[in-house]
């Protein structure tokens, strides 16, 4: 593994999220033998995942090679032909929603809400496994909310609608609804595509918050693989629904590797923070 600093003191915004999650050690969560599709032919074919509990995972891969497929499989989002999914041993398909709900979590790409609503309501709904349907927020609920919402930066947003904010903006938003939530595991599709180098960074430090400070399970797609050699602790090389490596990103993110699945001429140093890719050139097969 490559060399990380060490966690920081537990005080302010650390110490609220290691009280709000209250595990040490992290879920574990796996899928195993997955066959995954969306008709005849499966995108997924009989593979099997394992996430080290507390870690962030990330799912890496050319367009069309099945990452988001096999996250929304493991959030029961995209029910499997075959197969299962665990979490903490137990199959998630014995759980009720809600409880699953309190279990794991996910943020998809595909998220739609009214523009009138503010950032607060919107981090607000996080909270909707927690209560009963006729129960009204409770003061769990509202330090939950002032979590999510510090920890995401948004402070100064709360009152502000979420059609007026921009499109990084709101991604941090949508991620704040998430982790008000405040589920063992959490699953992330692609969250920093399309946001400028700020806001990617922003989400990348709180993705890293949760595995240094909470121990939280994070999964998640990222489609630049410099982010995941940099901040993920294990990577997932996905190529036409297969998966082609996994391990460290040491291990994992190779010039072979950029080649033969990205198609994509690279040299890549090794140092303290993970693997550096230089890309140099698109691969071509004749070469």
């Amino acid at each position: 593994m490559s060399e990380r600093a060490p966690p920081r003191q537990t005080d302010g915004i650390d110490a609220e999220i290691s009280d709000a999650t209250g595990s040490a050690a992290g879920s574990d969560f796996e899928g195993e033998g997955l066959v995954v599709g969306y008709g005849d032919e499966p995108v997924i074919d009989g593979e099997s995942v394992a996430v080290p509990a507390g870690e962030v995972t990330a799912l890496v891969g050319p367009n069309g090679s099945g990452k988001s497929t096999l996250l929304k499989a493991l959030a029961d989002q995209l029910s499997p032909d075959d197969g299962t999914v665990r979490v903490d041993g137990r199959e998630i398909h014995d759980m009720g929603s809600k409880e699953l709900a309190r279990k794991v979590g996910l943020l998809s790409q595909e998220n739609v809400a009214p523009g009138s609503l503010t950032v607060e309501d919107l981090v607000a709904h996080g909270r909707y496994p927690h209560r009963g349907t006729f129960e009204s927020v409770n003061e769990d609920d509202i330090a939950a909310v002032d979590r999510a919402v510090s920890l995401a930066g948004i402070e100064h947003l709360r009152d502000v609608e979420v059609g007026s904010l921009s499109g990084g903006q709101k991604q941090l938003a949508w991620i704040a609804m998430a982790l008000a939530q405040e589920t063992d595991v959490l699953l992330l599709d692609e969250p920093t595509t399309f946001l400028d180098l700020h806001h990617q960074l922003e989400v990348m430090e709180i993705v890293e918050a949760l595995r240094d400070e909470s121990d939280t399970t994070v999964v998640l797609v990222l489609h630049d693989i410099s982010q995941a050699a940099r901040h993920a602790d294990h990577v997932l090389a996905l190529q036409d629904g297969e998966i082609l490596a996994r391990g460290p990103p040491e291990e994992v993110v190779t010039e072979e590797l950029l080649r033969e699945v990205f198609r994509v001429e690279a040299t890549v140093n090794y140092c303290m923070n993970g693997p550096r890719i230089v890309p140099q050139s698109a691969h071509h097969d004749d070469e």
